[in-house]
């Protein structure tokens, strides 16, 4: 993928536009950095709701309403937290469209069954089925993820708003 965050979310929100869409994020390890790339853009205000930045486990409950019992049954970083997060942003915020993000930034944090670098995405979009993607990062630096993190969830959004995939 080599498009730049800020044309990714150019796309994002003429496709979100053109489909009378408004959206919101969902964000655990990118702590905001999604919506902070797509409100870079000027003009994304007619576009872009709110963020919810849903670090904790507890928050994820309190604001999108993730059941408590999901998270410990499949963690946190998991698809179906993912499509959880996703899918109450859209019922919480009453928007079209959102993007979810939970994942294992590092440097610590990783084991196993779920290393630094997992990170687990999912888009939600008002009669459609939910989207998930599954990324495996490696163990590159916190910000690096981070960053990477920001360019799928920002292509996950362009393909849940009506463009094709790419990558």
């Amino acid at each position: 993928m080599s498009a730049t965050p800020y044309d990714l979310a150019e796309e994002v929100l003429r496709l979100a536009r053109g489909a009378g869409l408004t959206l919101a994020t969902v964000e655990s390890c990118t702590g905001g950095l999604v919506a902070g790339a797509l409100t870079e853009v000027p003009g994304s205000s007619d576009v872009v709701d709110r963020g919810f930045v849903t670090y904790s486990n507890a928050a994820k409950t309190a604001l999108v309403g993730v059941a408590a019992e999901l998270i410990a049954a499949r963690g946190a970083v998991s698809e179906e937290v993912a499509r959880a997060m996703a899918e109450g942003g859209l019922s919480r915020a009453g928007v079209g469209l959102t993007v979810a993000v939970t994942g294992v930034a590092g440097p610590g944090g990783g084991s196993a069954e779920k290393p630094v670098g997992l990170v687990h995405f999912a888009a939600a979009r008002a009669g459609r089925p939910t989207l998930h993607r599954e990324r495996r990062f490696g163990d590159l630096t916190r910000s690096e993820i981070r960053r990477l993190a920001v360019l799928e969830a920002l292509d996950l959004l362009r393909e849940a708003a009506g463009a094709t995939a790419v990558g």
